[in-house]
């Protein structure tokens, strides 16, 4: 984006298939607190019959049930325009079916290996139990964010690769299944957290947001995010 004169462009990927977990708040949410900080901002809904475009500013991926995460999987990988954005350096936020369909596999409702996008060094498979519940994780200290918290709904077993770092090292919960949560490189970040995830940690949804603008946020007054994030930590804990 460069600076806050011109638009930032949040784009929401094809909500009617993957939004079945209330995560369009994530791009409500990424909206209001650009707004706060006098930053313009459209949000570009883009379903799964149309073209992704790679003139936006964050990308912002859902979960979803079975089928449709291997329809989106097939039209993203076939359409090319996430990859696009992601070469460019574009800030992507994909959850939990969003964010196994990046990787570069993910396993199918029978546990066979489909191909994914690609964008993400995750490969992720079928656990033998579900893991539902809350969850509590510590970010990476390299992203500054310090702990985030979550629900997890989801029968994913993700492995990390070399190119990639874990998001972030379990408190409580599954999450990846190995005592982390997540992933990420450059600025793809990919997690299990609904809740939705940045309404519950305004911490991660700024950091999104300054990699999108290119330069530090000025500060805001503390509001119903940060006070909802210091209750459900306190609830949890």
């Amino acid at each position: 984006m460069g600076d806050t004169s011109s638009t930032l462009r949040i784009v929401w990927i094809y909500p009617d298939l993957l939004s079945t977990y209330g995560d369009r708040g994530n791009a409500l949410i990424l909206q209001r607190r650009a707004e706060l900080r006098g930053i313009r901002t459209e949000i570009v809904e883009v379903n799964s019959s149309d073209p992704v475009p790679t003139e936006g500013d964050v990308y912002v991926l859902g979960g979803g049930e079975d089928r449709p995460q291997i329809l989106a999987a097939e039209r993203l990988r076939a359409d090319g325009g996430l990859a696009r954005a992601a070469r460019r350096g574009k800030a992507i936020l994909a959850i939990c079916a969003g964010y196994q369909i990046i990787g570069e596999s993910y396993g199918d409702d029978a546990a066979n290996p489909l191909p994914g996008v690609g964008i993400l060094d995750i490969r992720s498979g079928r656990g033998d139990k579900r893991a539902v519940g809350e969850i509590v994780a510590d970010v990476d200290p390299m992203l500054g964010i310090g702990r985030i918290t979550g629900f997890e709904n989801h029968q994913g077993r993700t492995e990390v690769g070399g190119n990639a770092f874990p998001l972030s090292r379990t408190v409580r919960g599954i999450g990846n299944g190995s005592g982390t949560e997540g992933a990420y490189s450059g600025r793809i970040i990919g997690s299990y957290l609904h809740g939705p995830a940045l309404p519950r940690n305004p911490a991660l949804a700024d950091l999104l947001l300054q990699w999108a603008v290119g330069s530090d946020l000025a500060p805001l007054e503390p509001g119903w995010g940060e006070y909802l994030h210091k209750e459900r930590l306190a609830a949890v804990q």
